[in-house]
């Protein structure tokens, strides 16, 4: 039985990391590809001998070649230069965008029936320009933030109360910024409302830190910025669309009147499967979170007129 087939682009931390989790969840063949010679092949040979250990058989091969990647099933784009301290996510666009453009073209051009999923920084520019160039239905192009800013939101809860994280429940949509909406009326821990347990100033200090969470990070490293659960997430997705588990994540999604938005990608709940995304889960926003969601997408709308696309 032929199995599954991952591409990622770009192989520093987070492509890397991406790949490590794509074998351990026995997801299916990888591509590790960058532009690089010799550091796709060698982290490739690396973790292809660390399948007798964890008892994965998929296979790993390392390329600078984007024909090994043809006829994927899923397109991970990690490609791009990372953030440091003192600087942000729109510091980053003019560079990624020439990156992206180049992948996306590229892996549409190998891969015409793959969903790609963009995890370049700024991502909700990034994914727009993929959109553009891979020319690709709006349904197989997504950005991977949510996933990620949601972890780190449910992280912080689970401390704060010192529960286990996998009980509590909690989403942050819009923009992958310190615009970010982490969601306090949805937010619970096995079904018990988050505001029930923890005191308003107690909440306001996780939602800024959720907010802040990948400059926390950049701050400490120095150097670099996240990579496991970024990896990670972008994982989550590709399992999602791969299995067609039809599994509910909060995703850049292209909006064409859901929640009041229309012509570009916020982060919103959708029902990922075999097709991408399938749908998008709408459902009513407080006056609060309508203005917190229209900041996310002026913020966006930035973004994408600063690509020139």
């Amino acid at each position: 039985m032929k199995r599954d087939k991952i591409t990622i682009i770009g192989s520093g931390n987070v492509g890397a990391t991406a790949a490590h989790w794509a074998l351990t969840r026995r997801l299916g063949d990888v591509v590790l590809l960058d532009v690089v010679e010799g550091v796709p092949q060698g982290k490739a040979l690396d973790l292809l001998q660390s399948g007798p250990v964890d008892g994965f058989s998929c296979r790993i091969m390392g390329s600078n070649d984007y024909a090994d990647s043809a006829n994927s099933d899923v397109v991970i784009i990690t490609a791009g230069l990372a953030r440091k301290p003192g600087m942000s996510r729109d510091d980053l666009l003019a560079k990624n965008v020439a990156i992206v453009k180049s992948c996306a073209e590229q892996a549409a051009n190998h891969s015409p029936d793959a969903v790609l999923i963009v995890v370049t920084n700024p991502i909700d520019a990034m994914v727009y320009t993929a959109f553009k160039v891979a020319g690709f239905p709006k349904q197989r192009v997504i950005g991977m933030a949510g996933v990620l800013d949601s972890a780190r939101y449910r992280t912080f809860i689970a401390e704060e109360l010192g529960v286990a994280a996998r009980d509590v429940n909690a989403m942050v949509m819009g923009i992958h910024g310190d615009n970010m909406l982490p969601l306090v009326r949805l937010a619970n821990v096995a079904g018990i409302p988050v505001s029930d347990l923890i005191s308003p100033e107690r909440i306001a200090a996780i939602v800024h830190r959720t907010q802040h969470g990948g400059a926390e990070i950049v701050n400490h490293l120095k150097t670099g910025s996240a990579f496991y659960t970024p990896g990670l997430a972008a994982v989550e997705m590709a399992e999602a669309v791969l299995t067609d588990s039809k599994r509910v994540l909060p995703c850049a999604a292209y909006v064409e009147g859901e929640f009041g938005f229309s012509g570009c990608f916020l982060g919103v709940p959708v029902v990922l499967g075999a097709a991408g995304v399938e749908r998008i889960v709408e459902f009513p926003l407080t006056a609060e979170e309508k203005s917190a969601m229209a900041a996310s997408e002026a913020a966006v709308r930035k973004q994408m007129a600063d690509t020139g696309l």
